[in-house]
């Protein structure tokens, strides 16, 4: 048995346990200031990449499994990226309403 497979599981563990610490964060933030679209994207793709990989080289196994929770996860963080823009364009415009003009 190759020792490969629990190495790539083991590091896609670990950057899994940071990711629900992150939408959670982000979530209860109610603001997407700070968050990078492009960083998140970028994850999003890069996992995708991970796990065509896997189906290119036949590596069917466990890992395809954790590469397919972390990429659920990060989609997530994407979802509440969205949501926290739509959070924020609504407190602008409560904080910020359009100045009328004056004897027009």
């Amino acid at each position: 048995m190759s020792l490969a497979p629990i190495f790539e599981s083991l590091m896609l563990i670990c950057f899994g346990f940071s990711w629900p610490l992150n939408v959670l964060k982000a979530y209860r933030a109610r603001t997407a200031k700070g968050t990078s679209l492009p960083f998140i994207l970028l994850i999003i793709t890069g996992y995708i990449a991970g796990i065509i990989a896997k189906f290119l080289n036949h590596a069917v196994g466990y890992v395809l499994v954790v590469y397919f929770l972390n990429l659920t996860i990060v989609t997530t963080n994407l979802l509440v990226y969205f949501r926290n823009r739509a959070l924020d364009k609504r407190t602008a415009v409560i904080s910020y309403p359009k100045r009328e003009t004056l004897g027009a």
